[in-house]
């Protein structure tokens, strides 16, 4: 694959955090999720990049995936990702907390050296779903009980607002899911359009989750746990590709508490993007868009 230099100016790649440049070497073939990643780069691109030259950096890196992707496509990645962009979500976390995102290597390492992994995680589970069934309809009827409005999507840019028995049977395929329930089903994004994914008709936090753009399950599983010594955690999932996610019960919680333990996640490595109410996650055992099942490895409803 060759990219562009000249679109990766001023400066050149070495400009570029790591993790971004670890995406940039890894882009996906027809059938893995092409689409997906044109949005996931795009967000992490707009902080550092101008429009022009992101729009020459998606060329490039999709230029080999195996099928033509239209210039239409990588327009409305980087239209649909701005307002998720890492910009927009570094200037939140600025504000909220006055410092940048910054991973405390040696905290790291500290946790780490508890050699845990993802088989203790999945040991200590106090339910284990089984693997050759889809759980996805019992695991939210536990996380949301009740007829809760909840917004799902099949991607980033396909989803809809709908009460919980209105998504029965719908879920299992699904790729998303905005971890608290909506207030209503339709509310205005920050550029004044209406819609039925957006942060004016996310109701209050009641899941903050953690995910991770780095490091192997194992580590991230290790993570998890650590944290789950300071507050419930309700669920652990496989992303269906490289890391795990951890969903926190914080119903109720003060935004203080909430915010000291989301830094304390972020200075483990943590993307500070699940802050944001209205984010996307990853449906608990649904699918990616590559038909990878996205299982839930530990589970524990008696938390909410």
């Amino acid at each position: 694959m060759n990219l562009p230099i000249n679109a990766a100016k001023p400066g050149g790649f070495s400009q570029l955090p790591r993790f971004v440049c670890d995406l940039l070497a890894a882009p996906p073939q027809h059938g893995e999720g092409v689409h997906n990643y044109l949005f996931r780069l795009a967000r992490v691109l707009h902080p550092y990049r101008t429009e022009p030259e992101i729009i020459s950096l998606l060329r490039s890196v999709t230029d080999q995936c195996g099928r033509n992707v239209p210039e239409r496509e990588i327009l409305d990645a980087i239209r649909n990702s701005k307002p998720a962009g890492w910009r927009a979500q570094l200037q939140h976390w600025e504000s909220e907390y006055r410092v940048r995102p910054k991973v405390n290597q040696e905290q790291v390492e500290a946790v780490l050296s508890s050699g845990l992994g993802a088989v203790d995680l999945w040991e200590v589970s106090p339910v284990r779903l089984g693997t050759d069934e889809c759980h996805t309809e019992e695991v939210i009827d536990a996380l949301f009980p009740g007829e809760s409005l909840l917004c799902c999507g099949w991607a980033h840019d396909c989803f809809d607002t709908r009460l919980r028995n209105e998504w029965r049977g719908c879920l299992s395929g699904m790729q998303f899911i905005v971890p608290s329930p909506m207030s209503k089903r339709v509310g205005w994004t920050q550029a004044g359009h209406q819609s039925t994914h957006s942060l004016d008709n996310t109701g209050s936090r009641h899941f903050l989750v953690v995910e991770f753009d780095q490091g192997s399950t194992d580590s991230h599983a290790a993570i998890l746990l650590h944290l789950a010594e300071r507050a419930p955690l309700a669920l652990a999932l496989h992303s269906g590709s490289k890391s795990l996610h951890g969903w926190f019960y914080c119903a109720r919680q003060t935004d203080q508490r909430l915010r000291a333990f989301m830094q304390s996640a972020v200075n483990l490595g943590a993307d500070p993007a699940t802050w944001v109410r209205s984010q996307f996650v990853r449906m608990p055992d649904g699918r990616r868009a590559n038909g990878s099942r996205q299982p839930v490895l530990f589970f524990n409803p008696e938390v909410v």
